[in-house]
């Protein structure tokens, strides 16, 4: 429930990250521990080992123990330096063990201000957290803050981390094109791309042939529409027609008229949250080709984890975002802010790109997805239109200027010291 105190608020706060990495997710953290140990009613800044499995472990890290410097390098620094997890906690109506284990380790640190970073099922938790705690009396500001590749978070127009991974997505499709360009050869390459049922990241690929000159994909399929094998292989076969190679992006999350995946390996198994983890689509829709079309030449590839953490061609705009919403979790919790979610509202309506971070019910949040309109899909379903291209393209924009070593990215190095009482 939303709440707001008005009451100043004294106690220490823990930061914990869930979910899959990003590019990005650590410059939010560094927006949530700078800003945190600035504030003089924040008494302790805690790190949460590994999530919420941290709090429930008694595993935390002392934050005000780190390098000023070493902090600082998190801005560029990819995946999630605390450690995260897929950990889906119990309603506590049904279960309050891990709640009261939670607000156990709250009152031992005098926790009075929590944030929480990641995607759906992270703002479940957040929602859950928060719901708890007011029903017992026990106060304390809940916050949570969005980080998802995906961008398929209900209530923001953007999620942090997606425009670092739609410009390494635009990027990799543009390579993979003048690669695949070399050979004279009849070829047909097929690119799988993260997305289960939001297709926010395959329709990025569409930046590489709007604004690569024509080097990114031919057909691009997303989840939000069924996938039709017929007409995929007409499609494919119309290309062929006009050039010797087809590029195609498609979403791990493709689905037939009846929802069964359209891959196989969903059979591979779930993740903590019990969703299926996908892949192989790509080497099956390669194969399909080959033998429905005779076709000497195919590759599938994955782009699979690549996607998640390339933070060597990241997003200034999505690094300046991530810790914007950081930042802006703390000081809304300070002013008695609780039970909610940072959210990115657009304003680009004086024909530029802006973009302010404002609150939003995590009851509204928690467990919804956000996915791509229809109406920004072609109608033969294979292609985005110009809607899209003009929602996706100022989020890719600037290059963070990395620190290097050796030449190669210098990323933070934590001591992560444990905290003792």
């Amino acid at each position: 429930m939303d709440k707001n105190f008005d009451s100043r608020l004294v106690g220490a706060c823990i930061l914990g990250q869930s979910g899959g990495p990003t590019s990005v997710i650590n410059a939010s953290a560094y927006g949530i521990i700078k800003t945190a140990l600035e504030c003089d009613c924040i008494t302790k800044v805690y790190g949460a080992a590994y999530g919420i499995k941290g709090v429930l472990n008694d595993e935390l890290y002392d934050m005000g123990e780190e390098d000023e410097y070493e902090l600082k390098l998190l801005l560029n620094t990819p995946s999630s330096e605390l450690g995260s997890c897929r950990y889906k906690i119990k309603d506590y109506k049904e279960d309050d063990t891990e709640y009261k284990r939670i607000l156990e380790i709250f009152k031992k640190y005098d926790v009075r201000y929590f944030f929480y970073n990641g995607g759906n099922d992270s703002m479940d938790t957040c929602n859950k957290i928060s719901s708890y705690l007011e029903n017992v009396g026990y106060e304390c500001r809940v916050i949570g803050v969005p980080k998802t590749i995906d961008n398929d978070l209900f209530g923001t127009d953007h999620c942090p981390g997606f425009g670092s991974a739609a410009k390494f997505i635009a990027t990799s499709c543009m390579e993979i094109d003048k690669d695949t360009d070399v050979y004279d050869n009849e070829m047909a390459t097929i690119v799988e791309i993260m997305g289960r049922h939001a297709g926010w990241l395959t329709a990025s690929a569409a930046l590489a042939t709007e604004y690569g000159h024509g080097c990114g994909p031919d057909l691009i399929y997303l989840p939000e529409r069924d996938f039709d094998l017929d007409a995929f292989t007409e499609d494919v076969e119309k290309v062929l027609k006009n050039k010797h190679n087809v590029l195609v992006a498609v979403s791990e999350g493709l689905h037939y008229s009846d929802g069964s995946f359209v891959s196989e390996a969903q059979k591979s198994g779930t993740d903590g949250f019990g969703h299926a983890q996908l892949g192989g689509l790509a080497t099956r829709l390669a194969d399909y080709l080959k033998d429905r079309l005779k076709l000497k030449k195919v590759r599938a590839i994955e782009l699979s984890l690549l996607q998640r953490s390339a933070a060597h061609i990241a997003s200034a705009v999505d690094i300046d975002e991530a810790f914007a919403v950081g930042k802006f979790a703390v000081e809304q919790a300070v002013l008695g802010k609780s039970g909610q979610m940072v959210a990115l509202e657009r304003d680009d309506t004086a024909g530029l790109y802006r973009c302010y971070p404002t609150l939003i019910s995590l009851n509204s949040v928690a467990n919804y997805e956000k996915k791509v309109p229809l109406e920004w899909i072609t109608e033969d379903g294979n292609y985005v239109t110009s809607d899209f291209i003009n929602y996706v393209l100022p989020l890719i924009q600037g290059e963070p200027k990395v620190p290097r070593e050796n030449s190669l990215p210098r990323y933070a190095r934590l001591k992560k010291v444990r905290t003792k009482i």
